[in-house]
């Protein structure tokens, strides 16, 4: 997949192309539906599959206090849109120069000018262009004068349920239903991020923990203790995972994700790795006592090994 991060960088136009538009956060299984129409009406055509996505969620921009979490950083957004086997991606900045664009500016610029369009798929609720003004009408009127089709791809519905959107994923996340997230998700939800030095407190108690730094990537699902997956490279390793702050102790602060490999000791300080949630085992509590924790830390481990088996 070929990635544009600024139209300047484009110097020729990328078409005949069939198109797709959308904020694709978390790339769940909606998504998945639109960018595998897309590929194949461009490959019955003979036309280039392009994606055109954004650095951040237009609220980011346009109402900052109402944004919300994202599913996935920018690089898993991309890693995940590069498996669908698309051609290209624009992956545009959201700033105000383009949160300003009037609709008509927007299909001409980017996508007659840039994308020489033949067919754009969106959504029945797709908006773009200053506020939002333009809908599926304005995209069809401009399309009939600019010389593209307009595709509206029908929403994934689990059966007799909404449809899947992330923000009903963001909500089972949130209560911790990694389990019902990984169901729309098509994967389980996961993080990714620098292991950096913690307290150390896991290793004195004989369970030493990789710890993520607060600038990981992705959305953390809520306070527990899940079984799940360490990726370091190429390597995958099962693992007790720890979310939130520790209420045995004091000082430590909210929402940190510690991964316990199992059966491993590995030097993982400074590495990049993935953290992978399959299910939740417990909330989070707090103890009387270090020795109680410990019982409990080796209950949790036994939990996993039942959930995750052999992987």
């Amino acid at each position: 997949m070929i990635t544009y991060t600024d139209l300047a960088e484009i110097t020729e136009p990328l078409g005949p192309s069939a198109v797709t538009i959308g904020k694709f956060d978390g790339v769940h299984l909606g998504h998945q539906a639109v960018l595998a129409e897309l590929i194949g009406v461009s490959q019955q055509r003979g036309l280039r599959s392009i994606v055109i996505t954004f650095d951040r969620h237009p609220l980011a921009q346009l109402d900052p206090l109402s944004r919300p979490q994202v599913l996935v950083g920018n690089e898993q957004k991309l890693e995940l849109i590069a498996e669908s086997g698309v051609d290209t991606t624009l992956f545009l900045r959201f700033d105000k120069a383009l949160a300003s664009m009037t609709p008509r500016d927007f299909v001409k610029t980017v996508l007659v000018d840039v994308c020489g369009t033949a067919v754009v798929m969106v959504g029945h609720d797709f908006r773009f262009g200053t506020e939002g003004a333009g809908t599926i009408d304005t995209l069809r009127e401009l399309g009939a004068e600019f010389g593209f089709e307009v595709d509206v791809i029908p929403e994934v519905s689990p059966e007799g349920e909404r449809k899947i959107s992330s923000s009903w994923i963001r909500d089972l996340l949130n209560e911790g239903d990694v389990e019902r997230a990984t169901d729309f998700l098509g994967r389980a939800p996961a993080v990714r991020g620098e292991v950096v030095h913690g307290a150390k407190r896991g290793r004195e108690l004989g369970f030493p923990t990789a710890n993520l730094s607060p600038q990981s990537e992705g959305l953390i699902p809520a306070d527990g203790v899940y079984a799940g997956w360490l990726t370091d490279g190429d390597e995958r390793y099962p693992a007790a995972i720890s979310v939130g702050s520790n209420p045995t102790f004091d000082g430590v602060p909210p929402k940190q994700v510690e991964a316990f490999v199992l059966d491993r000791d590995l030097d993982l300080y400074d590495h990049i790795v993935e953290v992978s949630f399959v299910a939740r085992i417990r909330g989070m509590v707090r103890f009387t006592g270090i020795d109680p924790l410990i019982e409990q830390m080796n209950a949790d481990v036994e939990g996993v090994r039942a959930i995750l088996g052999d992987g």
